[in-house]
């Protein structure tokens, strides 16, 4: 299970990325694409191209966490860009 502070930030990448990406290579995306650092808080997420799989980067106190998930039918919907 998933248990998440509430004020916790979420970032999504724009882009979708190659799903055989593991630690170093989502750690670097993080970093390069999305100018952050996974260890200074907050839940990343990256979709694949169809949409159909997610990964979430996480990290805890001692360590990242990766999370996957894959659709058996349908897709991810993407969040509409707020207007600001």
């Amino acid at each position: 299970m998933l248990a998440l502070h509430s004020q916790i930030k979420i970032y999504l990448h724009s882009q979708p990325i190659d799903m055989r990406k593991s630690f170093d290579g989502l750690f670097g995306i993080i970093k390069s694409d999305m100018g952050r650092d996974a260890r200074d808080g907050g839940l990343f997420m990256f979709l694949n191209l169809r949409r159909n799989r997610i990964k979430l980067m996480y990290f805890e106190t001692d360590g990242l966490v990766i999370w996957m998930k894959r659709l058996e039918r349908g897709c991810f919907q993407r969040p509409l860009r707020s207007p600001d």
